[in-house]
């Protein structure tokens, strides 16, 4: 019986092999089609060719508006620009940036087969064959490796002068944006803060503030819906933000969503504005990592830090291309899991998922109201994860993807010591056994870096319903883990 059920894991894992081989070549052409599509489509209707990741280094760079790509140490790229954000906070001196080259080095699976050698392609075969986990992760052999860094990085000298800062108002959104009023909400603001949603105790009495940071493709209502309502009568002053490109939030065109714009952008609406001095956070998937970044500046200010669903992958030693390793975690380009599948078509292919933007967050408004009338109107539930998750334009998406989860992701052992090393504050994890999203295994990765930190893994619970759902217990395990914070 062991046997056969061991014979059918196998046949199961080759044939989720073999299709999702099949079914990823094709896409890789789907998206090369697209590319040209969409450059007809933006030069057609916004009388302006628009560079892509699909072009060469050197191309892609001297086409882009005030950017400058050069190589930095330990084969990061770094970039020199005038952010919008520069320009949104009244600066307009260039800074360095950070910037994953998982935008522009995505290699599909026909160039990767051809690269390997007898050896390698050998060890692949074992490795689905014994591997239900990670089977079919095919490894970049070390002279591909040096030709997509020697290919990816090129210097470009550009002068100061040249480098002009952007008018955000100029371009709202792009023809395949969404540009609803909800969508450019921000465009009507003064001084073009993030959008956030706050709570406070009667009075303004309040003594201790929070700062909640939701997920990727998710906005404020995943907290304001769920948690705020069960917070009503505490004493604290609650603060939830849609996030840069998300929500309500601003949406620049031309922003590269990094950590430090991310982070700038939240001390400017909420730490700055409201006059936050200390403070807890919580955090949800994508949000942990912005999380850390805040810690990261304002450590001494940070009085308990609560985690949910924290992606972290920590990365082998031994691994040359950090992002490139942790990107094939989060899309590890297979068919099945369905989430898995999502998840690569998103992170791996740029035009087809603008095409998936296009076909739902240009029209999220029909989804939320077919939504309803499945629903009889009777799920704000549904309506609020709806408007989360297609409220938000592709440029944001993009970015943040492989800016934060796949570039800062890839390096969170330096923010995790620092929090372990420097910092005294609790650290609280949570995380849905269920969850397909990020694997459970990543919270307790987090717990080996901060031993003290406690993870609380909730049976039956996934991604969303580790707080959706259960809102009135998840309220109570706060003001604990607050009120344990002040004691």
């Amino acid at each position: 019986m062991g046997a056969m059920k061991t014979r059918s894991a196998s046949v199961g894992i080759w044939v989720n092999e073999v299709v999702s081989f099949v079914v990823f070549c094709l896409l890789d052409i789907v998206d090369y089609l697209l590319c040209l599509l969409y450059k007809a489509a933006d030069y057609l209707l916004e009388a302006e060719w628009k560079p892509c990741y699909c072009l060469s280094p050197k191309k892609l760079i001297t086409t882009s508006r005030g950017n400058i790509l050069f190589p930095h140490n330990n084969c990061e790229s770094k970039i020199l620009t005038v952010s919008p954000l520069q320009q949104l906070s009244g600066r307009s001196k260039i800074e360095l940036e950070e910037i994953s080259e998982t935008l522009y080095s995505r290699p599909s699976l026909l160039s990767d087969l051809s690269k390997l050698s007898v050896n390698d392609l050998t060890k692949w075969l074992v490795k689905v064959t014994r591997s239900h986990s990670d089977c079919g992760e095919i490894k970049i052999s070390k002279k591909r490796r040096r030709t997509i860094m020697k290919s990816s990085f090129t210097v470009v000298e550009m002068l100061q002068g040249k480098i002009r800062p952007q008018n955000l108002n100029r371009q709202v959104s792009r023809w395949s944006d969404c540009d609803c009023g909800f969508c450019t909400y921000w465009t009507s603001t003064c001084d073009k803060d993030l959008f956030v949603k706050t709570q406070f105790p009667k009075g303004n009495s309040g003594n201790e503030d929070v700062l909640f940071i939701h997920g990727f493709i998710s906005s404020s209502a995943f907290w304001t819906e769920t948690v705020f309502p069960r917070l009503s009568k505490s004493k604290y002053r609650l603060f939830a933000v849609d996030l840069l490109g998300f929500g309500k939030s601003p949406k620049p065109a031309d922003s590269l969503y990094t950590m430090r714009e991310h982070v700038e952008m939240i001390e400017k609406s909420v730490l700055f504005k409201h006059n936050v001095k200390s403070f807890h956070i919580v955090a949800h998937s994508l949000g942990c990592i912005l999380a850390l970044g805040l810690v990261a500046k304002h450590g001494g200010s940070i009085k308990s830090l609560t985690l949910l669903a924290p992606p972290y992958h920590p990365v082998p030693t031994t691994e040359a291309d950090p992002r490139q390793y942790v990107m094939k975690k989060v899309a590890p380009r297979k068919i099945w899991p369905p989430i898995a599948f999502g998840a690569s078509m998103a992170c791996w292919y740029e035009h087809i998922s603008r095409t998936i933007c296009l076909l739902i967050c240009k029209n999220h408004r029909l989804w939320q109201f077919l939504a309803k009338l499945i629903t009889r109107n009777n799920s704000r539930t549904v309506n609020f994860l709806i408007e989360g998750f297609m409220c938000h334009t592709h440029n944001a998406a993009w970015h943040t993807l492989h800016n934060i989860i796949c570039g800062v992701g890839s390096k969170l052992d330096s923010y995790l010591d620092m929090v372990q090393d420097k910092l005294k504050c609790n650290v609280a994890i949570f995380h849905g056994r269920d969850d397909e999203v990020v694997p459970v295994e990543c919270s307790y990765n987090v717990q080996s870096r901060i031993p003290r930190a406690r993870v609380k893994v909730v049976e039956n619970k996934d991604h969303i319903t580790l707080v959706v759902g259960r809102q009135v217990e998840f309220a109570k395990e706060l003001e604990e883990i607050w009120k344990s914070s002040s004691c």
